[in-house]
């Protein structure tokens, strides 16, 4: 039984004339994360970064055939390949150069290392012995910790936090199950918004929130729950997250790899750093804002313009690198067309450098990746394009042409779905897409 177990359901009752639009409706979905919220394990921590866990477990299954092969995920994020990879009975390998998502991604794995009954009793000794500890408070707190949570519930968080720190479990894949339980309760505990990307919106207050204690209990029993039946179904233990930058040369042997299934950054001004701000806050390991570039940013794709900022990059350089030879000509255009522009807007933001940075850094990857794939590998790239201050910067295109200047062999691109195709509140009109790059090895 596979991790789409859930949503096959309707495959049991539909009508023969529903299948046909339940599989558009589910090939659309495809580049989205949003079901994989239902799905055992994924469901632990919700990262908005992904594409569907159904489809990735599908074209694995498709792909290996019963054959024993090897699927690496340069950008693993928080695991959706591997365990789809693991569900459909296949070894894989991530690269997760974020390093609080890169701990998400291992701790998940960790669910054939851990029994129900230990997570359980381990969750309940900490909820008591933070109960018990009445004592302490958050006098000292961050600056957003204090805006994101009422002083009942952030004395609570804090409490949980300081006696897990105290006396973790002994046991490293339960000690990582624990703080990954805590991690994922901090969003439900809060009383403000937040942004469809997982941005934190103080200014925002929501209807409902869960008590820290109860958050906990509830969280252990849904990964109790998700534990047993992945034993129960037979999943594999092959998976590994490695805290690789997928721009550079890995430790994975030479022509390793059957296939790719990825979802890099798309080069839209996400800033992955700030979406696990709250949570890196709340565990010490950032104090501010400010210090996501060099805890983060530095690590990862630039794809935003707060990363290229900081790095003070200069134009000329990134587009004199060899690297991006293949598309220089519309790649420039682009750039210099946003040089210009940017100072006739508010912000000024530094598109014109992420965007000249971001190819530049898939030039690296692919280049990476042509090292480690086998000859006669497929690799799948969910990507979407951009138009920062509303020039069109054409990914599928360019990625295509940069996999073919790195040494495989074609490409071609499937669109799933329009976006930016609703105008009201959008800041400039440029039809955007969202699809899959297929580049054969």
């Amino acid at each position: 039984m596979s991790t789409s177990v859930q949503l096959q359901m309707f495959d049991d009752i539909a009508a023969p004339g529903e299948f046909a639009a339940k599989d558009e409706l589910r090939s659309a979905r495809s580049g989205t994360f949003t079901d994989n919220m239902k799905l055992p394990i994924h469901r632990w921590f919700r990262y908005s970064a992904g594409f569907s866990a159904e489809w990735a477990e599908d074209l694995i299954r498709s792909h290996a055939q019963g054959r024993h092969i090897q699927v690496l995920d340069p950008f693993a994020g928080s695991g959706t390949t591997l365990l789809a990879a693991e569900a459909a009975g296949v070894s894989s390998v991530g690269y997760e150069s974020h390093p609080f998502v890169s701990r998400i991604a291992r701790a998940k794995l960790h669910w054939n290392a851990v029994t129900p009954e230990g997570l359980t009793d381990a969750i309940v000794d900490l909820v008591n012995r933070a109960r018990a500890d009445k004592g302490r408070s958050a006098p000292n707190a961050s600056p957003l910790l204090n805006k994101c949570f009422t002083n009942d519930s952030l004395a609570s968080l804090i409490r949980l936090r300081d006696c897990f720190l105290t006396s973790p479990p002994r046991d490293a894949p339960l000690r990582e199950l624990v703080w990954l339980s805590l991690t994922a309760i901090l969003r439900s505990c809060s009383h403000v918004g937040t942004a469809q990307w997982q941005y934190v919106l103080p200014n925002k207050k929501k209807a409902s929130t869960v008590e820290p204690f109860q958050a906990l209990m509830m969280k252990a029993a849904d990964i109790s729950q998700d534990i047993t039946f992945a034993k129960n179904s037979g999943f594999s233990t092959s998976a590994e997250v490695l805290d690789q930058d997928a721009r550079l040369p890995s430790s994975l042997p030479p022509n390793s790899i059957d296939l790719i299934v990825t979802s890099p950054p798309y080069p839209n001004n996400y800033d992955y750093a700030d979406a696990t701000r709250l949570e890196m806050t709340f565990w010490g390991e950032i104090e501010s804002w400010g210090d996501l570039q060099g805890a983060v940013r530095r690590h990862i794709i630039r794809s935003c313009s707060q990363h290229s900022a900081a790095e003070r990059l200069d134009l000329d350089d990134l587009l004199a690198r060899p690297e991006v030879a293949p598309i220089r000509n519309g790649l420039a255009a682009v750039c210099r067309e946003l040089e210009v522009v940017r100072l006739t807007k508010g912000g000024r933001k530094t598109y014109h450098t992420m965007i000249a940075a971001y190819f530049l850094d898939l030039a690296n990857v692919f280049n990476c990746l042509r090292a480690v794939c086998k000859k006669g590998s497929r690799l799948c790239f969910v990507i979407g394009d951009s138009a920062p201050y509303g020039v069109h910067a054409p990914a599928d295109q360019w990625l295509g042409q940069l996999a073919q200047a790195a040494g495989f062999k074609s490409f071609s691109f499937e669109k799933l779905r329009d976006r930016n195709i609703k105008w009201k509140n959008r800041k400039h009109r440029v039809p955007l897409q969202e699809g899959r790059l297929w580049i054969e090895g």
